[in-house]
């Protein structure tokens, strides 16, 4: 039985700011951005938006009344949680009208939890097959303004619908996994924004990366050649170039161009939001699929997923005949028509976020467009709004 992604989704912010801009206002190079961090825009999330609504935008448009019926598992994966004991799945699962017979859980592990979530989902699927899971990273990356890590901020939520006769990618059940305490991202509960070791922390990545992938080629005994593409997590897009990079010399030359052509798709999306920590991983891979015209049904793709702290883990998925019919066509088009606003309107929507305080407090959530939005805190609790209800 085919199990694995039946439907893809993503929401980000109306919002960004061009990167050559924000890099003038720092007084950096460029090309340092565009070039050595590998992206041209940066979404600007507001106050009116947090992990709870971005997740339930992304999954609300592309779930039929069937699919509604037929879920009874969400998990979202997340490092940006509201709260430290209510699940954030339980918000998302009361704004998309989900049964109370649903299993609603909140997963973590830096920017690896969503891939948790989405092999918990295919063996709940394999076992339940008439049922369907929803999985959905979502996440605001921020690591403060004027600071080495704002070039890859950003922010949004990617939704997974995982079903059997998937139409989109049939997942492997094989997988090769490492896990390690490592010290090259962490966020403590007194921090609003990340600390990380950048240098250390690119270079975890890439050792983890071939780890997971020299682990998975001899457990399942595929050659690397099998593999159509490469699609990795990407918390900026340089960075993984430089573990694709690393491991080119395993194939032909012409693999090798195929590999880096493929590459270049799959990072055009994430260049022009920025980092989705959770969701960066999916986002590529629905990059890949949305812009690719050299893809076909029966390519096996090949997904590194890795989170800080640190965790990684590769996987396969095989691409089905009709893919393009779960994906989120509309998506270029929505990128397309956001607002581009100044680095003065980005530092506000960013320094305007609730605080993390049990004071009433109100968001300007008028001027926002999205179904669900984020509206303000009242006794010590988030109020969320759905414009359709």
């Amino acid at each position: 039985m085919k199990v694995g992604i039946d439907k893809l989704r993503f929401a980000s912010a109306h919002q960004y700011v061009d990167m050559v801009e924000l890099a003038r206002a720092r007084h950096a190079a460029p090309d340092k951005y565009t070039i050595g961090i590998g992206q041209t825009q940066m979404a600007v999330i507001p106050p009116s938006q947090d992990i709870v609504t971005l997740a339930a935008n992304a999954a609300a448009p592309m779930l039929t009344a069937t699919d509604l019926a037929a879920i009874d598992l969400l998990i979202v994966g997340t490092e940006s949680g509201i709260d430290n004991s209510k699940a954030s799945a339980i918000y998302v699962a009361h704004l998309l009208g989900l049964s109370s017979r649903c299993r609603t859980i909140e997963m973590k592990e830096a920017c690896y939890a969503a891939t948790a979530g989405i092999q918990l989902a295919q063996a709940h699927v394999r076992m339940h097959p008439d049922k369907k899971a929803l999985v959905i990273g979502a996440d605001i990356a921020r690591y403060g303004l004027n600071t080495p890590g704002e070039p890859t901020q950003g922010g949004g939520a990617m939704a997974m619908l995982i079903s059997a006769d998937p139409q989109v990618l049939a997942l492997s059940t094989e997988s090769a996994v490492l896990s390690q305490d490592v010290m090259d991202f962490w966020r403590p509960l007194y921090h609003t924004t990340a600390l990380v070791d950048g240098k250390y922390s690119s270079n975890i990545y890439i050792d983890y990366f071939q780890d997971v992938f020299q682990e998975y080629l001899i457990k399942t005994q595929t050659p690397a050649a099998d593999l159509a593409a490469l699609v990795f997590h990407l918390p900026y897009t340089k960075m993984g170039l430089k573990a694709l990079r690393s491991v080119l010399p395993q194939v032909t030359e012409t693999q090798q161009r195929d590999w880096l052509r493929h590459f270049e798709y799959s990072r055009k999306l994430n260049r022009r939001v920025g980092n989705l920590y959770t969701g960066s991983l999916y986002l590529s891979l629905l990059s890949l699929l949305l812009t690719d015209p050299n893809l076909r049904p029966g390519d096996q793709l090949g997904l590194f997923s890795y989170g800080s702290g640190a965790e990684g883990e590769f996987y396969t998925g095989t691409l089905q005949p009709d893919y393009q019919r779960g994906l989120d066509l509309g998506l270029p088009q929505r990128l397309q028509r956001r607002q581009r606003v100044d680095v003065t309107t980005y530092e506000r929507a960013f320094n305007g976020q609730l605080a993390w305080v049990a004071d009433d407090q109100q968001t300007d959530w008028q001027s926002d467009p999205h179904r669900f939005v984020l509206t303000g805190q009242q006794n010590e609790q988030r109020q969320y709004l759905d414009r359709q209800a």
